[in-house]
């Protein structure tokens, strides 16, 4: 029984690393050429938003509204990638729900 609590003790240890880097790796990502910028953790934190001036119409506040939809949506998908790739390291590739 002693090596089944060392080996979960293990993977308990290597799963809080794991979440400490995930915390500070980031992943950016851009949309509708480069106007739209998001940097976000892999705990799928928001670290920046960045805007071009020039997509910055009054006119067509939906065409911003669009590109800072695409840009989240696509910066946390990237982050969800990044961390079941790295939580893959613990589940062999397995799929366990709460791990990513």
């Amino acid at each position: 029984m002693m090596g089944n609590s060392n080996l979960m003790r293990q993977m308990q240890n290597r799963l809080a690393k794991i979440q400490e880097e995930l915390a500070t790796e980031t992943v950016e990502i851009t949309a509708g050429g480069g106007a739209v910028k998001v940097a976000i953790t892999g705990q799928q934190r928001v670290q920046a938003v960045t805007i071009d001036p020039s997509v910055v119409d009054p006119d067509d506040v939906e065409m911003l509204q669009d590109l800072m939809v695409a840009a989240f949506n696509e910066a946390i998908a990237k982050s969800q990638e990044l961390a079941a790739r790295r939580l893959s390291v613990l589940t062999g590739g397995m799929k366990i729900p709460g791990l990513g």
